[in-house]
């Protein structure tokens, strides 16, 4: 497929590539600093990113988490440019057995190849200045990652911000983990998010205390609503509406419901 979408913010590439266009999660955004690459990008869209990558060989390969999307390249590209990636530790055994990966997502992303990586440090020294820190977020994931460059007050978010607004959970993720890495993460100073579904965010600090204000409400409403003694199916109609298209394709994997359970069982006040 074709590139979708190239971006560009003082001294970092982007470049959307996907097999579908319907919304952002069906696209990804691969994030470059100079020689390094941050994610791969999704394995069924190989042809182009291999002719991305050709035209500025990378010398270092940064993953912010095992998904699909974001490392499901990396074994190509540590065979065609001679690099080891570098890999949460939380990620590597996932990263070099493989894993199970949902039918739906196989036909958005397509399937990885196993690939042996490094312990991604701490920190990791830019040519431009400064070095990368890495700030371990989970609830997406167990080993996701995000990178924050304070000299230029930056954050590559990984799958932590996505959207304001959710609407869905996948069956394996936290969602209290998740608010509670977003609190994490807002207490660190940046401005511009690098999101690889949603784009390049200026104001992304405050986007990011929106999302998890967001989630405080949701948990509050679900919550109460639960006390009260409504069903759970009736919960999830009231504040995100009926299960859709998504939920069943998905086999339930990706759903409202994930989303709604777990926000009855959360006291937002305390994250």
């Amino acid at each position: 497929m074709p590139v979708r979408e190239r971006m560009a913010h003082e001294g970092v590439e982007g470049v959307r590539v996907g097999r579908f266009n319907q919304g952002i999660n069906t696209t990804f955004i691969l994030y470059r600093i100079g020689e390094t690459q941050i994610d791969t990008g999704p394995p069924n869209q190989w042809a182009t990113i291999r002719r991305l990558l050709d035209a500025q060989p990378p010398k270092r390969l940064l993953l912010t988490h095992h998904h699909e999307d974001h490392a499901g390249n990396a074994a190509r590209i540590a065979t065609r440019y001679h690099l080891t990636p570098l890999a949460p530790e939380l990620g590597r055994a996932k990263l070099a057995r493989g894993y199970r990966i949902p039918p739906i997502q196989r036909l958005i992303w397509g399937s990885p190849q196993p690939v042996e990586t490094q312990t991604l440090p701490e920190q990791v020294p830019m040519a431009a200045g400064g070095a990368l820190h890495a700030v371990h977020t989970p609830g997406h994931a167990k080993d996701l990652t995000c990178f924050h460059w304070p000299d230029r007050g930056y954050l590559f978010s990984g799958d932590l911000y996505l959207s304001k607004s959710i609407r869905y959970l996948r069956a394996d993720e936290n969602l209290l983990q998740l608010m509670q890495s977003i609190n994490k993460v807002l207490a660190l100073e940046f401005d511009v998010l690098f999101c690889p579904h949603r784009g390049i965010v200026p104001q992304g600090h405050l986007a990011l205390r929106e999302k998890l204000d967001n989630l405080r409400g949701l948990c509050d409403k679900a919550s109460a609503l639960h006390r009260e003694g409504i069903e759970p199916d009736e919960i999830i109609n009231r504040l995100l509406g009926p299960e859709d298209w998504l939920s069943k394709l998905s086999g339930y994997n990706i759903s409202k419901g994930n989303l709604i359970r777990q926000a009855v069982a959360i006291d937002s006040a305390k994250v």
